[in-house]
């Protein structure tokens, strides 16, 4: 491992935190997207719980490869509302569960939502002809012993599996348990009222960022006892910054494993991310060598991530605040309007960093400000997307 740089922390100038401006920067809304769709049994206090969660779960599973035409479905008049599936050298029919359903008519070419509609032995007829019939010989399934037998996943014979216990053991690694024992933790509280971010708030479920289901698990942890300073805000006081970074992964096939690194000010009481700096990801899709990909690619990017100095960071962000594209109005109106925005969002863009800054933009830094925070004002993911984009790329000339 290399040389790890870390900067000193930055004295809070208050108790119970430090003063921020989430007015720079992007708005992420992928934790908080997260944080109001969990119920209570997918979020979890500790990695440690959350790690012997899905470690149990995929102890009791087991997955192997099986001939298409020799699953036999099974239902009866007795039972309209429930099917069963005998797979192959099964001791007992295994239950389907509703993504599992979904992934088996697709891989036959049936219409889930409309056989979901019918009663379980007209739509076990329709399935079982699609299963016999079917071209692709083989798929892969993934069953867990809970109480009874559960169909988990139904994928190609080439899906490459890996489980949700594997990510969580690649982030235990930096991370510890997520609680404090290391510099990672799960973050804490923006307070609107006063501007300042504490990051000692306590860890429940309302608060907590650790969160799994049957079908994924999503992690997200910043280092936000250790703020960096990254130039000045307009009256002086220091811009802060703090690391963070956000993983995912769906051992049976309902998203790609994921993971995402990033700089940013603070997380606000619904789990949005503000003030967002130089936002990097990696997904990695569930091929044939998505485990090996996973081994030699996205989990030692992440621990080069959390033991890397932020100094880049910070340089990157004095080079762009440093570097003067325009001095006059003339000068603004044609590097925005060379770079694909219209006469009017131009103007926009110019009347926000006056607002906020009390000056025209000059440097690249302040035109990257003045276009995530016009971004912020689209109604329309696309169109907001596109103008972060824009930002970005401005700043990537500078690295």
């Amino acid at each position: 491992m290399g040389v790890v740089e870390v900067l000193d922390p930055v004295a809070p100038t208050r108790a119970g935190g430090w003063k921020v401006d989430v007015s720079r920067g992007e708005r992420n809304g992928r934790v908080s997207s997260e944080w109001f769709n969990r119920p209570d049994d997918e979020r979890y206090l500790s990695l440690d719980d959350l790690w012997a969660s899905v470690k149990g779960r995929s102890e009791r599973s087991r997955s192997r490869v099986v001939q298409t035409a020799d699953i036999r479905v099974e239902a009866t008049r007795d039972s309209a509302e429930r099917m069963h599936l005998v797979l192959p050298k099964a001791q007992e029919p295994v239950a389907p569960t509703h993504w599992a359903f979904g992934q088996l008519a697709s891989i036959v070419g049936a219409p889930a939502s409309y056989l979901r509609q019918l009663p379980a032995p007209l739509a076990g007829i329709n399935l079982q002809y699609g299963l016999t019939n079917h071209r692709a010989e083989q798929v892969k399934t993934f069953e867990t012993e809970d109480g009874r037998t559960e169909l988990r996943a139904v994928t190609g014979p080439d899906y490459g599996r890996i489980h949700d216990h594997e990510l969580v053991e690649a982030v235990q690694r930096i991370a510890g348990n997520g609680t404090g024992d290391t510099r990672w933790k799960v973050p804490g509280v923006l307070d609107w009222s006063t501007g300042v971010y504490n990051p000692d708030v306590e860890i429940s479920r309302d608060t907590t960022t650790l969160y799994a289901s049957d079908r994924d698990v999503f992690l997200f942890l910043v280092d936000d006892h250790n703020p960096i300073e990254a130039g000045r805000l307009p009256d002086g006081s220091p811009d802060l910054y703090f690391r963070g970074f956000y993983c995912w992964n769906s051992e049976v096939g309902a998203k790609t494993l994921g993971m995402a690194s990033f700089y940013l000010r603070a997380v606000c009481q619904n789990r949005n991310l503000w003030g967002v700096e130089d936002f990097q990801e990696i997904k990695i899709r569930h091929s044939k060598y998505a485990a090996s990909r996973f081994a030699h690619e996205a989990a030692p990017a992440l621990t080069r991530f959390a033991n890397s100095s932020p100094q880049g960071f910070v340089n990157g962000i004095k080079a762009a605040r440093q570097q003067i594209v325009a001095r006059t109005d003339e000068d603004r109106d044609d590097f925005l309007r060379k770079r694909g925005f219209s006469k009017a969002e131009s103007g926009k863009i110019i009347e926000k960093v006056l607002m906020e800054e009390g000056r025209p933009p000059e440097s690249i830094f302040d035109f990257v400000q003045g276009i995530t925070r016009l971004a912020r004002d689209k109604t329309q993911q696309d169109a907001r997307l596109d103008m972060e984009g824009r930002a970005k790329k401005l700043l990537d000339r500078i690295g």
